[in-house]
């Protein structure tokens, strides 16, 4: 750690401090983004949700289309499901998937379009 790191004195702005404080979200909320961003840090989930983006599919569809085994793609989306992100209805032998909200893909834009 360099000394650019640290202050040099101390001094707190304790009223400064208290108002952040009760301004910043509780630990279960700070969680739950933590864990949505775990979601998205798959670039197969982000490929499956960008496709359900034109509607719903099933998934031998979604396998093609993606260029994966019918197995992996029901594993992320068995991820997806669990968190929310998508749910299912079967129709004789498949099964098929869709967005529950379009929210996920304004945080998906919002990702694509931010530059560090």
């Amino acid at each position: 750690m360099s000394s650019h790191d640290i202050c040099e004195i101390k001094s707190i702005r304790s009223e400064l401090l208290d108002e952040i404080s009760q301004k910043m979200k509780n630990d279960d909320l700070i969680q739950k983004t933590c864990d949505l961003f775990k979601i998205l840090g798959d670039p197969n989930r982000i490929k499956i949700i960008l496709a359900l983006k034109y509607g719903e599919l099933c998934v031998c569809e979604l396998s093609l289309l993606l260029d994966m085994s019918q197995s992996s793609v029901s594993h992320q989306l068995r991820h997806l499901r669990n968190a929310n992100i998508v749910k299912f209805r079967k129709e004789n032998k498949q099964i098929f998937y869709k967005l529950i909200d379009d929210k996920i893909l304004e945080i998906i834009k919002e990702g694509e379009e931010y530059e560090p």
